[in-house]
Order: structure tokens, then sequence, then C-alpha cells
């Protein structure tokens, strides 16, 4: 007869495992371990993305100060004053596109000016041909060589955040920065040109009005420049009665970061000719 197991006398049971803990569904164990590996990977990717970004900016405004200083080599700037003595045929050796030199005492600016076939061969391509993220000082295809023979003359430069190129003329919108700068020299091979400053406005990149360079008679022309003069930010205490006799004007062009508009213009005359007006 077979023999059934039955407790000691007084011994309950064993009980199965009364007291196991559950396990959590291994399914969202993984789905959230998943979630997690891919979000810490888009996060390191996004920071790789961001220390590229960051490190290849600094390379291209090295690489944009290293041209500069090469350009920069032509032209002797006189310790006490003067305009620029420039080395036209070495300039002409590296880019024959370059038209004249500006520089502006006491600033940074002192630059070689080039002339395209357009408007954005200089945006971002420097005298050497290749890429620059400040490309060229250049003045506007259709103005006249080597400039200041139209009555309007328009020189355009970036706006570069570490101060290099046309920074400081947009610096000039503040009033103790723009009556400290009371000369501005643009040189050619066959002239010196000593302008000053007479007034800076905003505008946009839409705003088609700023590039005219000849007006039909010389009424037209004050009437052109008054007109913008009334969006002035800063300016000359005395430029309109300045303006009546002036007969050319060199103008700056740069961008700016202020809301709604995009572009700062700065408009110098020559000062031999605001000379005549305040005597006159």
């Amino acid at each position: 007869m077979a023999k059934h197991f039955s407790p000691a006398p007084n011994q309950s049971p064993v009980p199965s495992k009364p007291y196991a803990v559950p396990e959590p569904p291994k399914k969202k164990r993984s789905v959230s371990r998943i979630i997690s590996n891919i979000l810490l990977v888009v996060g390191i990717v996004l920071l790789c993305v961001a220390g590229f970004m960051w490190g290849k900016a600094q390379w291209d405004y090295h690489e944009q100060d290293k041209i500069n200083e090469k350009l920069a080599a032509y032209a002797k700037v006189p310790q006490k004053g003067g305009a620029p003595t420039v080395d036209w045929t070495g300039l002409k050796a590296i880019n024959k596109d370059v038209v004249g030199w500006i520089q502006v005492p006491n600033t940074v600016i002192n630059y070689p000016v080039y002339q395209g076939k357009d408007n954005d061969r200089y945006l971002n391509t420097n005298a050497e041909g290749v890429y620059g993220v400040g490309g060229q000082i250049f003045m506007d295809y259709q103005n006249t060589k080597p400039g200041m023979v139209d009555q309007q003359t328009i020189i355009y430069g970036h706006h570069l955040k570490n101060g290099a190129m046309f920074k400081q003329i947009s610096d000039m919108d503040q009033q103790q920065f723009f009556d400290s700068i009371d000369t501005i020299w643009y040189v050619t091979e066959t002239a010196n040109y000593e302008l000053e400053p007479l007034f800076l406005y905003y505008t946009t990149g839409e705003d088609t009005s700023v590039r005219q360079f000849n007006f039909d008679t010389d009424e037209a022309f004050h009437a052109h420049l008054n007109e913008k003069l009334q969006k002035a930010v800063t300016k000359r205490s005395d430029v309109a009665q300045l303006l009546p006799n002036v007969k050319h004007v060199l103008t700056l062009g740069t961008c700016d970061y202020i809301e709604g508009y995009g572009r700062t213009i700065l408009v110098c005359a020559v000062k031999s000719e605001v000379a005549t007006s305040s005597q006159s």
C-alpha cells in the first residue's frame, strides 16, 4: 500500500510563496530604458554639434583676422595724421579688383576696398578668392571706379561681433562716439579724400532708395540727403546748414542687430566742401 506523507502533529503545511513580490512588467522597463538611451545620445550629439559650430566660428574669425592683417601691411598710416600711403602694385598682385583704401583714425577701420561684378562677390569671399566670414570691404558695383566720382559713392562692410570690419560704423549710433570721429580717409591711386561724418540713420535691407548714385539736379541730390537726414539717429549739430553746398558724399553701410531695421548707414562729406558750406 502506498504511503502518504502527512505533516507531523501540530505542524502546518508549508505555504507555496505566500509573500512573493510580483516582478514589474519587463516590457515597460525596456521601453523606458530605450527612451532614456535615445535622449542621452541626442544630448551628446547636440553638444558635439554646438562645440563644432563654436569651434568653426572661432576658426573663421581667426582666418578673417589673418587676411586683414596681411592686407593692412600694404598701407602705411602716418603717426601724426594724414592720408595712408598705399602699395597699389602689391595689392593688385593679390587682387586686381582693388579700387581704394578706407581708414578711420583711432579705430580698427583700415582696409582696402574692392569692387566686384555684383554686390555678392565680396560678401563672404576674401581678396585671395577663398571663403571669409567677413569677406572684404567693397564698393557698390554700380558706382563709377575708383569712387568719389558719382554724387554718392556707397561702400559696404560686415558688422563682425569681434569688432572687425565695419562694426565701429554701427557703433556711431552713439552720439558721443559719433562726435569723436572727425576724419575719414578714402584713398585711391589718383586722389586722397578727407571726409567727415554728417549723419547716421537706420533702414532696412529692402530700402532701395539708399542706392542712388547720381541725380538729375543738385536740388534733387540735396532733397535726397535731407530726406535721409530726417531719419538721423546721430548727426552733426550744424548738418542742415552744411548740406546745401555738398557735392559728393561717401556713404558707408553695414548690418545692425536692431529690431525692425537691419542696416546702419553713415553719410560723410568731403571736408573741403563742408568747409565751403560753413563759410557761405
